[in-house]
């Protein structure tokens, strides 16, 4: 099978090439030896099947990024069938740099010029046969996002010849010394001379660790720094033979969409009120029980009565509930309405087949009831991804990183260190390797202890649940208002931290953020839906092992005594579960759910504990404990059917509150710890990968201690309120210390070094 690598500059379209070629064959691992996603897949849409390889984002093939070694010894190490280069067809200078040092490798190249259908909506137009003659490689027009002209980029990246040997446009300018260092390479029958020579010349270490390179570098540059020459004889000759073949339209000037559009969105003072306004948009449509008040619309002063008071049937107000009650649902919350009633039958109908105590209720209480809590979230989930992949499809996740940079420089962080926060909403593992791009290593390891405070997906359904269980119980507010403000609270907090590390124990240079802002466009309906798909089997597949795993060991533990004896329900308070929950609860008494919860205080420990292993055990607890408190009379809200069949876990949530008596404020604090204690393993093991060596032991040290205090603020706060004074003072007292001491004028070491000279 023939084997093409995708590569080009980041924001070029060539992940959406991928999606569009490779479709549902496409399958991600991790680089040997790295953490960086390797993306592989199949097209099918030729004569024979041919094997597509992602390379990683980069400009140039120098070794200065990960990403840039990782795709260099590819193309040369694995001798690909060819090359396809993506290029950004709106910004052809820039793109086509990254190009001229693909054409110095003895591999074959395609160009595929992308984003056509930009460059004619803009009334632009670029020869494209005259391109191709000055490259000398096929030149192929596109249009990922749309799936135009790609059948005939594949037919004829198929029919290239296997064989090709390099060139490049320095000959003319550095011919003398190209040919010295050809000379050594050619001698050591290494191939893809050309490209090492040129790399040597611009004093590549990579080049200078091969045995005999530095005296070949010595020879051919004589003492000259050649790396500068080389960047700009390429742009030079990009410039004068290449730029041409894109015309302009004549009296162009005006501003385009893009520019109209971000004079509003990455405006000085209404860019971060906006986008705070659009994240709340997207929450109060993922998971608002009051979306839309009908009656208002119709005129009925008050609105419509609850469901309650219709006097429906009971079939068809179960019908109608799953979109209504007194207010029109969201689409989130109808969304679970849906999976609730579906939810509901498979358990009504497993559990009436079983007739054995012990049985049932492992399988109904342990398997179904953990299974049914997580799964049910999968809709929401999905709709609040679908939201974050349009914003960032459409290129305006790039603009808020631009507008952050313009408030983080001033602390000591670029905007670039946003860009890996903002995908710790989906999820912390490609969040914390996506920190490679930052160039300094403090801002990078201040990057990776903060992302899990971006509420990934696992962490949603502990969110709903406790905020259903709050609106429902209490009576108080809206599940969307509270979901929306842990939220921010986790963002700011995160924020917070990372400003405090890049002054202190991380105070560093603030690399500079050069970053290109890709012009608006609709996102593809086929590459969202793709997008959507590998979050699903992700979610799926860890629900149906790490969670149901987790669940059936929970189950177990809360119904085996010490000397592994099983208990019914009504004796879990003896079993070994509970045992190991009161020993830890008294931990959690400055956060509100230790000591001095009730008689069940244990299960809120319980479940913090278990979420340390994946954040959907916390809901997946709830599921199973819930269940059990209510089967034993501890709670008198629901019945344990009505948990099981409850896939938002709001049902077991209030389960939880009755038996324990916990109040709001600690039930926030709950959330708040869950939301910025240590993440899943999976998270552990990818910061322990991606830290600099021995930063791991005290990045976990800080989620413990950050966690902790933020949850003890919370919890504090909510409680008595004027202890929010004390805070600030607190926050005002750390504030002046750090202020001081970068000032200089305030150093416990040298203090205390003075102090004793004085003494002596």
């Amino acid at each position: 099978m023939k084997t093409f690598a995708l590569a080009g500059n980041p924001n070029c379209g060539k992940t959406t090439l991928f999606n569009a070629l490779t479709g549902a064959t496409a399958h991600v691992g991790n680089w040997p030896g790295v953490t960086v996603d390797k993306r592989e897949g199949v097209y099918k849409g030729g004569n024979e099947n041919v094997n597509i390889v992602d390379l990683p984002g980069i400009y140039s093939l120098s070794p200065y990024t990960p990403e840039e070694v990782i795709s260099r010894n590819y193309i040369l190490d694995e001798h690909p069938y060819g090359i396809i280069n993506i290029v950004d067809a709106t910004n052809l200078e820039r793109n086509l740099y990254l190009t001229t040092q693909l054409l110095e490798m003895d591999v074959p190249v395609i160009v595929a010029l992308n984003m056509m259908d930009e460059v004619e909506k803009s009334g632009d137009k670029i020869e494209v046969k005259s391109l191709e003659n000055a490259l000398g490689v096929p030149v192929v027009e596109i249009s990922a996002l749309k799936s135009k002209g790609i059948k005939q980029l594949m037919d004829r990246a198929v029919a290239m010849s296997a064989e090709r040997k390099g060139t490049t446009v320095l000959k003319g300018v550095l011919e003398k010394q190209l040919e010295t260092a050809c000379a050594f390479y050619q001698s050591e029958e290494i191939k893809s001379p050309l490209f090492h020579a040129v790399k040597l010349l611009e004093n590549d270490e990579l080049e200078l660790e091969r045995k005999g390179a530095k005296q070949a570098f010595e020879k051919a540059v004589a003492g000259k720094d050649l790396e500068a020459v080389i960047a700009d004889e390429r742009y030079k000759y990009i410039s004068s033979n290449l730029a041409h073949v894109k015309v302009k339209k004549a009296g162009k000037g005006v501003l385009t969409k893009s520019d109209r559009i971000d004079r509003v969105l990455t405006h000085r003072i209404w860019a971060i009120p906006i986008f705070i306004v659009i994240l709340f948009c997207i929450f109060h449509i993922t998971f608002s029980e009051d979306f839309l008040y009908v009656g208002a619309w119709a005129g009925l002063g008050g609105g419509l009565p609850a469901l309650d008071d219709l006097g429906l049937s009971e079939g068809l107000a179960a019908f109608v509930g799953i979109f209504y009650d007194g207010a029109v649902f969201s689409p989130g919350v109808i969304l679970f309405n849906v999976f609730d009633t579906v939810f509901g039958l498979i358990t009504d109908g497993v559990g009436g087949a079983i007739h054995t105590e012990w049985l049932s209720g492992l399988v109904s209480d342990g398997i179904l009831g953990g299974l049914f809590a997580v799964l049910g979230f999968l809709p929401q989930i999905l709709l609040l991804f679908l939201f974050f992949s349009i914003l960032e499809d459409t290129g305006y996740m790039a603009r808020i990183a631009f507008v952050l940079d313009r408030i983080f420089r001033r602390f000591g962080l670029s905007g670039r260190a946003f860009m890996p926060m903002i995908m710790g909403f989906g999820c912390s593992v490609p969040a914390m390797i996506n920190t490679r791009t930052l160039a300094d290593e403090k801002e990078r390891t201040a990057t990776v202890r903060v992302i899990p405070f971006f509420s990934c997906g696992a962490k949603l359904p502990i969110l709903v649940a406790i905020a259903g269980g709050i609106v429902t119980y209490f009576g108080v507010s809206n599940a969307d208002l509270i979901t929306y403000g842990m939220y921010i609270l986790g963002v700011c907090a995160a924020v917070v931290c990372v400003l405090l590390m890049r002054n202190t124990t991380l105070k560093g240079e603030t690399p500079p953020f050069i970053m290109e802002l890709p012009a608006y466009h609709w996102p593809s309906f086929k590459n969202l839906m793709l997008h959507l798909w590998d979050k699903t089997k992700h979610f799926v597949k860890k629900a149906f092992t790490i969670i149901f795993v987790s669940t059936v060991i929970i189950w177990l533990f809360s119904h085996l005594s010490w000397n592994w004896r099983y208990l019914p329900d009504e004796q879990m308070q003896d079993s070994i579960l509970a045992s190991v929950g009161m020993f830890v609860q008294p931990v959690f008494t400055p956060l509100g759910f230790g000591s001095q919860l009730g008689k069940f205080g244990w299960v809120f420990a319980v479940a913090a504990l278990t979420g340390l292993i994946a954040k959907e055990n916390v809901v997946a607890t709830f599921g199973t404990l819930g269940a059990c408190l209510i089967s034993m009379g501890a709670a008198i809200t629901g019945s344990a059917d009505e948990i099981l069949a409850d896939e938002e876990g709001i049902t077991a949530a209030i389960a939880m509150i009755e038996a324990t008596g916990i109040s709001i404020p600690a039930l926030i604090a709950f959330i708040a710890f869950n939301m910025t204690t240590i993440p899943c393993f999976a998270a552990c093991a990818t910061a322990k990968a991606e830290l600099p060596k021995g930063k791991f032991k005290w990045t976990v040290l800080f989620w413990l201690l950050s966690s902790y205090i933020i949850c003890a603020a919370v919890y504090t706060i909510g409680y008595r309120w004027w202890t929010l004074f004390i805070w600030l003072a607190v926050v005002a007292v750390i504030t002046t210390f750090i202020a001081l001491r970068n000032l200089g004028k305030f150093d416990i070491i040298s203090i205390f070094k003075r102090n004793k000279k004085g003494e002596e």
